[in-house]
């Protein structure tokens, strides 16, 4: 079942949820979830009312960076099934009236991939499908251990997980380059046939159901001229270069311009992109993709933008910057709207009051991200309020970039690791990975074996079954959320206002449409406070009111929020 030609942004008003394969169930005890654990849950997914499901990749890969490097594009990883194991799971989602997007990683691939064990010989015709460089002319190599730099890189890059961005290989005495792991070498996208390649395997895919992609770090795919940027690190340096609009316009005619009865979903995750990229990105008028991932209001909790020197938010910045994009995009380009995924640690945890105010804070965050305009995604367990691993010691993390930020931070530069520790555990990417928390059975119902990432402690009383179909619950309020984006065309459509921007603790978004008014307002803190809240009919709160449907307009509980309709 697809969506056709004459619903050509029908994606406005959907609900994207993302699963980590890894993590989201389990169905043959070997304590890693699979597809045909996904598929049994499809029922569940129906029940909360989401409309496409993004599965993070689930390819063969040697799992370097958990199959973020792909040694077969075209397969999955027996850890996960098999092609019909996931053939049977899009039928499932097409009949439950759900799509699937499948996480497109096409900067670069696994060092095992085919390519690029063919692309290690020079003389090979796929030697110019990754990128080769000579030492840099003058420098002097020194002899190091593995991912330390040798001092005659092509420049100083350094690559998103640590270390430099470029890796020696001896028996062609040339670097190549990786912004990410050594692992994941990148894709040489000026090279015509690699594009090619490319663009035939996702046909591959569009032609076994699969309704569009979330694209990995897009935007990283044309590198600058040269490499001679200074070192600011290699996804500032490379990302939007020279052809990348070049490159994405012709993908969209040679891949899903071929389907003109067909209507697919993209979305880009472009790191270091603005409201202006943003707009170039998305216009439909440009034709390349649907909307982007950025990652401004991820950073604001940083004190100079490394995540892991961690700050206070100030909910100002955050107000402030969702507005920013919202007003800058409107009406030229579409966002997207996200506070968890694969790559972040639990919103609960790291913007709300999870002790004392787990429900409403984690509720208010939702409805005042999902106020927005743009399209929501939920990250799997976001719905039940799941929340960060109590971790106590390295040793338990399996995440690439969480075990290379401790090497660099204690092990090279030698930080004290008292001080590093506090950041690890509220920023590493596994508090996302722990296992989904579906009852209060061993391991939550995710495992009969041993779970891969050890699952949170909390998960007798923070689990699915205990909230679904639950009044007063996470879940049915996600569930109602959702359910008022389809119901209300001014969610999608409506005007956007920021009002009182300054305010510390209130967030107050205004909707507009036609002669109606949708004000979403909320306390962010664990204090009441003061707030003129419009009369109007209460569509959506986390608060009962046990005196019927009479409200007080002058005060908001701690962490209340309410989406309120009235006339303009």
């Amino acid at each position: 079942m697809t969506h056709t030609a004459d619903q050509p942004q029908w994606w406005k008003s959907s609900t994207v949820y993302q699963i980590y394969p890894r993590s989201f169930q389990d169905s043959n005890g070997d304590g890693i979830g699979d597809i045909p654990g996904i598929t049994s849950r499809v029922p569940y997914l129906k029940k909360l009312g989401v409309d496409i499901v993004w599965l993070s990749p689930l390819y063969r890969s040697p799992m370097a960076d958990m199959g973020y490097d792909i040694a077969d594009y075209q397969d999955v990883d027996p850890m996960f099934g098999t092609l019909d194991d996931l053939d049977e799971l899009i039928t499932q989602l097409h009949a439950h009236d759900m799509r699937l997007i499948m996480d497109l990683v096409v900067n670069h691939t696994s060092n095992r991939h085919p390519w690029f064990q063919e692309a290690l010989d020079p003389a090979s015709d796929k030697r110019d499908w990754y990128i080769w460089r000579d030492p840099r002319p003058g420098a002097t190599a020194h002899e190091v251990p593995a991912g330390q730099r040798r001092g005659d890189e092509p420049n100083d890059w350094t690559a998103a997980f640590n270390g430099p961005s470029w890796t020696w290989h001896e028996a062609s005495q040339q670097y190549y380059l990786h912004l990410f792991a050594p692992e994941q070498p990148d894709l040489n996208w000026d090279n015509p046939q690699l594009r090619q390649a490319i663009f035939e395997m996702m046909r591959w895919w569009l032609d076994r159901g699969v309704d569009g992609f979330r694209m990995d770090v897009i935007n990283l795919i044309s590198k600058p001229e040269g490499f001679d940027q200074p070192g600011e690190g290699s996804i500032t340096s490379a990302a939007f270069g020279p052809h990348f609009h070049e490159y994405i316009q012709q993908m969209h005619r040679e891949v899903f311009d071929r389907y003109p009865d067909r209507v697919f979903f993209t979305v880009g995750e472009t790191p270091g992109a603005t409201p202006h990229d943003a707009i170039l990105t998305s216009d439909p008028a440009r034709r390349e993709l649907d909307m982007i991932f950025q990652f401004e209001h991820m950073g604001l909790d940083s004190a100079d933008g490394d995540k892991y020197h961690i700050r206070d938010l100030h909910l100002p910045d955050m107000k402030r910057n969702l507005a920013r994009w919202s007003q800058e995009l409107a009406g030229k380009g579409w966002n997207s709207l996200y506070l968890s995924n694969h790559d972040q640690p639990r919103p609960l945890s790291r913007y709300g009051d999870e002790e004392n105010h787990r429900y409403h804070s984690a509720t208010a965050w939702g409805a005042m991200l999902h106020a927005h305009p743009g399209t929501p995604f939920v990250f799997e367990g976001e719905e039940i309020g799941m929340s960060n691993y109590p971790w106590s010691g390295i040793d338990q993390f399996k995440d690439v970039e969480t075990i290379g930020q401790w090497r660099q931070s204690v092990t090279l530069d030698g930080q004290d690791p008292q001080a590093v520790w506090p950041a690890i555990v509220k920023m590493s990417r596994d508090n996302a990975r722990t296992p989904m928390q579906w009852d209060a059975t061993e391991n939550a119902g995710f495992t009969t074996g041993e779970p891969w990432l050890p699952v949170n402690p909390n998960y007798e009383t923070v689990n699915a079954q205990a909230q679904v179909d639950q009044t007063g619950s996470t879940f049915e309020f996600y569930r109602a959320m959702i359910a008022l984006r389809k119901e209300y065309p001014i969610l999608v459509e409506g005007d956007f206002e920021l009002v009182e921007p300054d305010d510390p603790s209130m967030w107050w978004v205004r909707r507009t449409l036609g002669d109606q008014v949708l004000d979403a307002v909320a306390n962010m803190s664990s204090h009441s406070i003061a707030c003129a809240v419009p009369d109007g009919d209460v569509i959506l709160s986390n608060r009962r009111h046990d005196n019927g449907d009479e409200w007080e307009y002058a005060a908001l509980a701690p962490w209340e929020v309410r989406w309120v309709i009235h006339p303009a």
